[in-house]
């Protein structure tokens, strides 16, 4: 019998071999996860760093399993993107019609991007792929040439997690000198969580109509 798909170690792993329908699962258990913590939690009285220890310890794990192996699309990151702000929003008690910038909450909240975190722990498996040893099937299997005579078939080419590196990469290294620099652990490390740790600190400053809104539901 053959199937379109099945979850597989919490993964849902389709037959178009892409990660979108697998981010799509993750993030209606995220909204469901959050939206179950909304008259419990979110609307108490708590402190926003509890709520934020809240959400870093118990709902950002349910998105982010797995997470290190999708192959992301630009539009999947939009979606991704969009998720986090949700989340975030409802964190803060702020309302749909009530106007706040995205900027502005993630300045007030110190939240690094869900794709800037995704990214780093790509980066991160890139990294311990790489020091594997060379006779590792994980190593082989990424750095494996292809066979002379094949053929792509016709049609848009799919997005693979390899391209997806390579996409991480592009203004910095390539391959080969991301390969070499991943054998030095704590400089890899370094590199790999470098975009997601600068990302709060080069917002602007927040807006006077988003800082009001904030400061009254705080």
């Amino acid at each position: 019998m053959v199937v379109e798909e099945f979850v597989y170690l919490s993964s849902l792993i389709h037959s178009s071999t892409g990660s979108t329908c697998d981010i799509s699962r993750r993030s209606a258990i995220t909204r469901t996860a959050m939206q179950s913590l909304e008259n419990q939690i979110l609307r108490s009285r708590l402190a926003i760093s509890t709520k934020l220890k809240l959400y870093n310890t118990c709902i950002l794990p349910i998105f982010l399993c797995g997470s290190d192996c999708w192959a992301i699309s630009k539009m999947d990151a939009c979606k991704i993107d969009a998720l986090d702000q949700w989340c975030l929003h409802m964190l803060l008690g702020i309302k749909w019609y009530q106007f706040a910038w995205n900027d502005d909450v993630r300045r007030v909240t110190k939240q690094p991007k869900l794709t800037a975190i995704i990214q780093s722990r790509r980066l991160t498996q890139f990294g311990h792929i790489m020091r594997m040893d060379d006779n590792a099937d994980a190593k082989r299997i990424l750095l494996a040439s292809l066979l002379a005579d094949w053929r792509r078939q016709l049609g848009r080419p799919h997005i693979t997690w390899l391209s997806t590196v390579q996409q991480d990469l592009k203004h910095h290294h390539t391959l080969p000198e991301a390969a070499d620099l991943a054998q030095n652990l704590h400089l890899w490390k370094m590199m790999s969580t470098y975009g997601t740790t600068q990302s709060p600190s080069c917002m602007p400053e927040t807006t006077t109509m988003t800082h009001t809104i904030i400061n009254n539901l705080i």
